[in-house]
């Protein structure tokens, strides 16, 4: 069975992933590989790659299971992104991971926030950085901004099977709230695509199904040091929800931290302000990676 999934896991690595891998192992640097969330794709980590290798990392950018190259291609054929699972998304990146030669710092955003943890839950990273992630089982807070921005899936299950676009205005209130009209378009334009529904449903029912993907093991002794990156006004993931994901892990006994972004949205790694909440990362994962 374990074999099974190995193979089936193995497949869905492409050839650039496989590549920065190889990449990764020939330069002998620190890997550190950025994890996306839902509705972006790894295009959207660009500058903070360029940002790691010139402070002396290897950047590795993977996709989800079938991730399109291009927005455009994304946006055209948005049916190649359903059907992902957080579980299906972890065993890939774990998949990527163990071919690598050190122990890679991690970067996740949104849902890749949770990926993050979840990865570091079994003892894949070397320091993690969770940048408004995702809830997982044991976190409880569930406010209306949060709720509100999940809605365009949650509304209808029949989403759970689909792979669903954010309106300009869904974007807005979900990503873009704390930039300007003028940025929160270009940014929309720029890096919005559909994203699969599963994830959604999965995190929102993780504190009823005992038998949840959406799980991280806090207790692992071999996590490692551990940020949580709460953007201040960010709808999707409230102070609420990054704080107990923090109390979740806090019990660990590697460090953990959480740093609040001021002025912050859940656009925070892609919008104009990039560059602050990449600094953090990079300082927090200097001391340990």
């Amino acid at each position: 069975m374990t074999a099974t999934t190995t193979e089936s896991t193995a497949a869905t690595i492409t050839e650039h992933e496989a590549q920065e891998v190889e990449r990764a192992n020939a330069t002998g640097l620190q890997p550190v590989v950025l994890v996306h969330g839902l509705w972006l794709l790894p295009s959207s980590w660009d500058r903070w790659a360029a940002l790691f290798e010139a402070n002396g990392y290897t950047a590795l950018t993977p996709g989800w299971p079938d991730d399109p190259a291009t927005v455009e291609e994304a946006n055209a054929h948005p049916e190649v992104m359903a059907h992902k699972t957080v579980g299906q998304v972890a065993d890939h990146f774990d998949e990527i991971i163990r071919g690598l030669h050190k122990k890679p710092a991690l970067i996740g955003h949104s849902f890749g926030g949770l990926l993050v943890q979840i990865l570091a839950g079994r003892g894949l990273g070397a320091a993690t950085v969770a940048i408004d992630p995702a809830p997982f089982r044991g976190v409880l807070p569930l406010p209306f901004s949060a709720l509100k921005s999940a809605w365009p899936v949650l509304g209808n299950p029949a989403n759970r099977n689909r792979a669903i676009p954010l309106t300009y205005e869904q974007f807005r209130f979900g990503f873009a709230n704390a930039v300007t009209e003028t940025e929160a378009k270009e940014l929309y334009e720029t890096f919005a695509v559909p994203a699969s529904g599963a994830p959604l449903f999965q995190a929102a029912a993780a504190n009823l199904n005992p038998w949840t993907e959406a799980k991280v093991d806090t207790e692992n002794p071999e996590r490692g040091p551990l940020l949580i990156v709460s953007g201040e006004k960010d709808h999707t993931v409230p102070w609420s929800i990054a704080n107990a994901s923090f109390k979740q892990q806090q019990d660990n006994v590697g460090v953990t931290e959480i740093v609040e972004m001021k002025n912050r949205g859940h656009a925070l790694t892609i919008d104009s302000g990039w560059s602050e909440v990449a600094a953090t990362a990079l300082a927090f994962i200097k001391r340990f990676a």
